[in-house]
């Protein structure tokens, strides 16, 4: 069972939503009109309508995993232009080792069609269910400090945004950007912001192998290591289960075509699950929460760290896994999801948070650190979990933490100097108003990273408190201001919702408004004290102010 289009439509309007089937205020997007462009044309003709009419616009790919609500134009007079339709175009120079593609095309096939010719993209996000406009538009990225690192905005080398015009230029027109031209340094990390990405020119390379051995230890010496880590390995990354004291190091470097292997990674979070699994999983999760039952999450955290050990964790040798190292071409080792193309004639295998199912629901957290800020967020984790490990086994249940090396950004939104990004999910509740088990950690390690230790958030995931006074960690965003002022003066690409983000306002301190990341708790009401949680300060990082629960309070 394929994923579902993100957009319905009826006579009376579409709706638009993310893969997860949810926004962050549990609302769909609705909007009165579509359009799914085939060509450039198209899109230019699109935006002329749009900007003759003065509507807002966004743009959506045919995946829409974005978690904040970039993609959403608002209900008013608003057009969402899809790309899934507008996905033609792979045109390989491999003189100039450059491959020009529409902004509609999946990375999937990005990656397939140049290793037909002998070439690889260097970097790639670890999810291939995006398309590359969106990717590079929200900062996708895979690991690595060498060359031009590991964010795929940091290879685009030229780009077209079809942008809004005068009526002497028939109210739309194409902007060609090349690295001569400083608005590039804006268009390749916009967040859709400053126009209608069309194209896209990447830089590539000759093919090549990798070669994957995934280390299983102790987690003792992880904040003086993750640093050598980075530097000695292309590719590595460390996976970091806090409730079981294990670090997984992933030794991973590119070694030669005549290299002996033809290795697949099909990472297990990202293939086909059986529906009835996925939606146990969940069962059991919720089950764990209501029953509050720590020792039943770190049981499960248990078994799938150990099966992902016994696993590699999705890699293959061919068919099956039989040894390290994992060795394969950079196209089958780059990204993976497999669950992606479940056939539509088997309705009980799919992605599995597919929200048609009911299975899988989980909060994701990324947050870009500098090295040095970065080694005293692991100290003061560690503090905290070893208060009471187990109160992460709902973290170690999905992916732990996983830490990965970006590089030094000239986007005018990326990061401004060699850098580490951490990302971890965890259990969501059905109901926004739910409180969670042990969320009290979670919110504490969130703070941590984006409030004591000044953390950027990734774009397009995380929770609204990531974003609060984001603007005032990024040095050049003014200079960002000014290239949307010069691209879109009318603000067609800008909405309530990206606003949102961008101004990095906290949200109305109401009711609960804590349990989501809508607000930072001040007051036991912006928490859930009917069910047992309060505002209480951190444990670790005193600052923090978190919703624990209390059994003694209860009225």
């Amino acid at each position: 069972m394929p994923p579902a289009s993100p957009v319905q439509c009826n006579t009376t309007g579409c709706t638009l939503t993310n893969a997860y089937g949810v926004w962050g205020d549990r609302k769909h997007c609705n909007f009165p009109q579509i359009a799914y462009p085939r060509t450039e044309e198209d899109i230019v003709s699109a935006i002329a309508s749009a900007s003759k009419s003065k509507l807002k616009v966004k743009v959506v790919s045919k995946f829409s995993h974005t978690i904040p609500k970039l993609a959403c134009p608002g209900s008013g007079n608003s057009m969402v232009i899809s790309t899934e339709n507008y996905n033609t175009t792979i045109d390989i120079n491999s003189d100039k080792m450059l491959v020009t593609v529409d902004s509609g095309v999946g990375l999937r096939d990005l990656i397939d069609a140049i290793s037909e010719a002998g070439l690889s993209l260097a970097a790639s996000s670890y999810w291939e269910g995006v398309s590359v406009g969106g990717m590079i538009s929200t900062g996708a990225h895979g690991s690595s400090w060498w060359g031009k690192g590991g964010a795929v905005h940091d290879h685009v080398v030229g780009m077209s945004l079809v942008v809004p015009g005068t009526k002497k230029e028939g109210y739309a027109k194409v902007t060609r950007l090349n690295g001569q031209d400083l608005l590039l340094n804006a268009a390749k990390l916009s967040l859709g912001l400053l126009g209608v990405i069309s194209k896209v020119t990447l830089a590539v390379e000759n093919g090549f192998k990798r070669s994957i051995t995934y280390n299983f230890t102790d987690d003792r010496e992880i904040e003086d290591e993750f640093i050598e880590h980075g530097k000695k390995h292309e590719f590595g990354d460390i996976t970091w289960y806090p409730s079981r004291h294990t670090a997984v190091y992933r030794n991973d470097d590119r070694v030669s075509l005549s290299t002996p292997g033809d290795g697949v990674n099909d990472f297990i979070g990202f293939q086909s699950n059986l529906n009835l699994v996925s939606k146990s999983d969940r069962a059991a999760e919720k089950a764990f929460e209501n029953a509050r039952n720590v020792n039943g999450k770190c049981a499960l955290a248990s078994t799938f760290v150990g099966y992902k050990k016994l696993t590699a964790n999705g890699l293959k040798n061919n068919i099956l896994f039989t040894g390290y190292p994992v060795i394969g071409h950079q196209h089958k080792m780059q990204t993976s999801g497999s669950c992606l193309y479940s056939s539509p004639s088997r309705i009980d295998i799919s992605c599995a948070w597919d929200p048609r199912i009911n299975g899988l629901f989980f909060y994701e957290t990324t947050a870009i650190f500098t090295v040095p800020n970065f080694k005293s967020f692991l100290l003061d984790v560690k503090k905290l979990r070893d208060l009471k490990p187990e109160n992460f086994c709902g973290v170690d249940m999905y992916n732990g933490f996983l830490i990965r090396f970006i590089k030094e950004s000239s986007a005018l939104l990326g990061q401004s100097e060699d850098s580490v990004v951490v990302d971890f999910n965890y259990y969501r509740a059905d109901n926004a108003m739910s409180p969670r088990l042990n969320q009290d950690f979670l919110e504490e390690v969130e703070q941590m990273a984006f409030i004591k230790y000044h953390a950027k958030p990734h774009w397009a995931k995380n929770r609204a408190v990531a974003f609060f006074d984001v603007t005032k960690k990024y040095t050049k965003f003014n200079m960002f201001m000014a290239a949307k002022e010069k691209l879109d003066p009318s603000n067609m690409f800008s909405s309530a919702w990206s606003d949102a983000i961008l101004l990095g306002r906290e949200g109305d301190k109401v009711d609960g408004c804590a349990l989501e990341g809508q607000c930072i708790c001040s007051e036991d009401r912006h928490c859930s004290p009917q069910n047992g949680y309060f505002c209480k300060a951190g444990l670790v990082y005193k600052e923090a102010s978190v919703c624990r629960y209390s059994a003694s309070l209860v009225a």
